[in-house]
């Protein structure tokens, strides 16, 4: 979808959805975005100023199959802080209640040592098969209840955190132990596709009609 961070989704342009969501968090000391497109943000109202920060991404840094890692790597060795929270554009429904419990969640990991970093996930019971049709994680001559199957976790590429440390030890967002954080499917939502888009719009409206009227 060319140009979608920009497009409206309800109302307003899609960056606006999780920059807000950032902004609205008070744990978040500054809102970092690397971009190649400072003069649309610019059209759309967005310039530096209090606790944001735009940063021109470097040409060779630009393109679709460069590594979020590398885009990463380029900012942590340029903005100093204890820890790194990183989140995309594409996740415009991620509610601030859910990046506050979120960063609690990684700092008691740190704190007792269990955990360098987290990373969101969506908790998924379901009964997969490989492209043959072979079961991958369930006994079809042994059938029980999805809600009973082991639980499979995939990574939704909402929410990382992490610190300059764990990402030295592993040049990634995901350190050596890190700690899942299951989100709700409906907030865990990343746009690639007009269905992607078309999905998200839906849920966008859901949300405001749920909205309690301000008199």
């Amino acid at each position: 979808m060319k140009g979608k961070n920009f497009r409206l989704l309800h109302g307003k342009p899609l960056f606006s959805w999780i920059l807000d969501t950032l902004l609205a968090v008070n744990e978040i000391d500054e809102v970092v975005i690397n971009t190649d497109a400072r003069h649309i943000l610019a059209e759309n109202g967005l310039v530096e100023g209090g606790r944001v920060r735009i940063r021109d991404r470097k040409p060779e840094l630009c393109g679709d199959t460069v590594s979020m890692n590398l885009i990463l790597a380029d900012d942590v060795g340029a903005v100093q802080a204890d820890s790194y929270l990183m989140t995309h554009t594409t996740n415009p429904m991620l509610r601030p209640e859910t990046v506050r419990a979120a960063l609690a969640d990684y700092r008691a990991g740190v704190a007792s040592g269990e955990a360098d970093s987290l990373f969101t996930v969506n908790r998924i019971q379901t009964r997969f098969y490989r492209e043959d049709a072979s079961p991958v994680n369930h006994d079809p001559d042994n059938l029980i209840q999805t809600q009973d199957l082991e639980p499979w976790f995939e990574e939704n590429s909402n929410l990382y955190i992490f610190s300059r440390d764990s990402f030295a030890r592993t040049n990634a967002r995901i350190g050596r132990k890190p700690r899942l954080f299951v989100m709700d499917k409906l907030e865990s939502l990343d746009i690639d596709t007009p269905e992607d888009w078309a999905l998200t719009e839906a849920v966008a409206a859901m949300r405001q009609n749920a909205a309690p009227a301000v008199a």
